[in-house]
């Protein structure tokens, strides 16, 4: 028998966000309260500096953050500590890329924005009041909030341990079960992302070498982007495996609930990719500007997150860019 939705002692979990929201000293009251504090510096700083990364700078930190404050059990922790691993690794990367330097408001900003506030993704964007209104609703805010969204699979294990009507339902961390899935995925898919970029990193260094020493340049050094190694499967192996990370963070809250595939946690993964179809696309369109007929061969032959194979295993040809045509 289904349980009722009216039923007061049935577990909600949405419901108990909520009130767990609006109760001060919860996990869920402070990241909301850490949320809108790192949204509103993010938006202060970035307008007075004009350095709208910002919120680059602290992407791989604050979810990590957020997952700690829910530790409760052996999920939760180990949850927190996948997440950690995540975050050090993307935080080491952002900086060998010259991310972060002193003052913390200084820094390498995303070339995108600057093309954005141009007006090349949307040109009213070229208005300065409405640029502002940009950065503070989407650059600031809903980037915090997505930040926050992403690692709502901790709060989602939480709930089911702390609150008393969920109690009942839940189980607990099993590495041999859904919970071991989740593990696999989360790492294999950390492995592809850091591969993806170690390779992206030493091509770039090696490709600007040449420039400056004035060697000819051969292969995808002559084309100006890398097409090797990962590249030469998609064309955005990092960005795939970066959605990829989340989606499987996402099974950890269905093993705590006791394999319910769907809780209102899988806001944040969801979010996360229709941020990277978005984000991908754009920056595919930035460098069509600046390789127009290299780079336009290459997605012909490669395409831009699922590889070619399961694409043709999925019944497509795997050649997204005729869909966009």
């Amino acid at each position: 028998m289904q349980p009722n939705a009216l039923d007061p002692h049935c577990c909600h979990l949405f419901s108990s966000a909520l009130t767990e929201i609006s109760t001060p000293g919860t996990p869920y009251h402070r990241a909301v309260l850490a949320c809108i504090f790192f949204a509103s510096s993010t938006f202060v700083i970035s307008t007075l500096t004009e350095n709208y990364s910002q919120v680059d700078k602290l992407w791989s930190i604050v979810p990590f953050l957020y997952s700690w404050m829910t530790v409760v059990d052996p999920r939760t922790k180990w949850m927190a500590i996948l997440a950690t691993l995540w975050g050090l690794r993307l935080t080491a990367n952002f900086h060998r890329r010259g991310g972060y330097s002193w003052p913390i408001w200084r820094g390498e900003e995303d070339y995108r924005w600057s093309f954005i506030q141009q007006g090349h993704y949307l040109g009213i964007l070229k208005n300065r009041l409405l640029w502002s209104l940009f950065n503070l609703v989407f650059i600031s805010f809903y980037q915090n909030f997505l930040l926050l969204s992403i690692v709502a699979p901790s709060f989602v294990a939480y709930s089911m341990v702390k609150d008393p009507k969920c109690q009942h339902e839940w189980v607990d961390l099993n590495l041999w079960g859904l919970d071991g899935l989740a593990t696999a995925l989360f790492l294999l898919s950390l492995v592809v992302e850091t591969v993806a970029d170690n390779q992206q990193y030493r091509f770039q260094t090696e490709k600007y070498r040449q420039i400056r020493e004035g060697v000819e340049r051969k292969g995808d050094y002559a084309d100006g982007f890398c097409q090797r190694g990962l590249f030469s499967i998609v064309r955005k192996p990092n960005y795939a495996a970066e959605q990829l990370i989340w989606i499987s963070y996402y099974i950890f809250s269905v093993a705590a609930t006791g394999g319910k595939w769907w809780n209102w946690s899988f806001v944040g993964c969801f979010l996360l990719v229709i941020l990277f179809q978005g984000s991908g696309r754009f920056t595919e369109k930035l460098t069509l500007l600046k390789y127009p007929e290299a780079y336009a061969e290459y997605q012909k032959r490669v395409p831009l997150y699922v590889p070619l194979k399961l694409w043709r295993i999925l019944g497509t040809n795997g050649n997204d860019e005729k869909k966009q045509k």
